[in-house]
């Protein structure tokens, strides 16, 4: 069967389409993934405690001085990290189970261990 150059442009036009298409999904699922993972902090935060029993276990100040604090819940072993950044927006970057607090000493100087 032999393509004239109308039906293969046709068709390129529909691949070209059916591309775009595919990068716009991607694009506004990985906005609404963002928007289901950042929030107003306390808010957040409240979240947090309300459904997870979390508190507040460290804190810290990240890259272009974004503040990245660990929440966990003795009780359950979960635990959460956040980044707020300076505007406001806190956002979850990771979470998982067995939550463990250490206070482990520093190794003695000279010691790769």
């Amino acid at each position: 069967m032999k393509l004239n150059m109308k039906t293969g442009v046709m068709a390129l036009g529909l691949a070209v389409g059916a591309v775009a298409l595919t990068i716009d999904t991607a694009q506004a699922q990985t906005q609404a993934q963002a928007a289901r993972n950042c929030g107003e902090r306390a808010a957040v935060v409240q979240r947090l405690a309300d459904g997870y029993g979390e508190t507040r276990q460290s804190i810290g100040i990240g890259a272009n001085n974004a503040v990245v604090e660990v929440f966990a819940s003795a009780e359950s072993g979960t635990w959460t990290i956040t980044v707020t950044a300076p505007g406001g927006l806190t956002c979850l970057v990771a979470s998982g189970q067995a939550f463990e607090a250490l206070a482990e000493a520093l190794p003695a100087k000279g010691n790769d261990a």
